[in-house]
């Protein structure tokens, strides 16, 4: 239903049925079967709260700052927050865990171009 997009190749959606949901996916494969190059990837939250108890304040805060400063580590973001670490890590883990950000050799990358929200009426 409402949808949080992420770069061109990651949406977040919230309030999917499952039917939404394979409709996407049967979709996607129509696509891709008529030649289009589909890469993206899905993340869906089962309502608003469980998108709210993911992406705290605070959390958003952090999404941005590594979307316009991508850091090498928790702890260089630690301190580029003024945050305790230990805070830091468990919502660095939080949210790539909910897939809105990558942590691999390279650092801390947030990689979307804006986040627009869908409010279904």
């Amino acid at each position: 239903m409402a949808q949080v997009k992420l770069r061109e190749d990651v949406k977040v959606h919230v309030g999917d049925s499952m039917r939404d949901a394979a409709n996407r996916v049967l979709h996607d494969i129509a696509r891709f079967e008529s030649g289009e190059n589909v890469e993206e990837r899905h993340v869906t939250f089962e309502n608003w709260q469980a998108l709210f108890n993911v992406l705290t304040p605070k959390r958003y805060e952090l999404l941005c700052h590594v979307h316009a400063h991508p850091e090498p580590s928790v702890r260089a973001l630690a301190r580029a927050l003024d945050r305790d670490f230990k805070r830091v890590y468990e919502d660095v883990k939080a949210l790539v865990d909910a897939g809105l950000l990558a942590q691999g050799a390279d650092g801390l990358r947030a990689e979307y171009d804006r986040i627009e929200t869908a409010i279904p009426l």
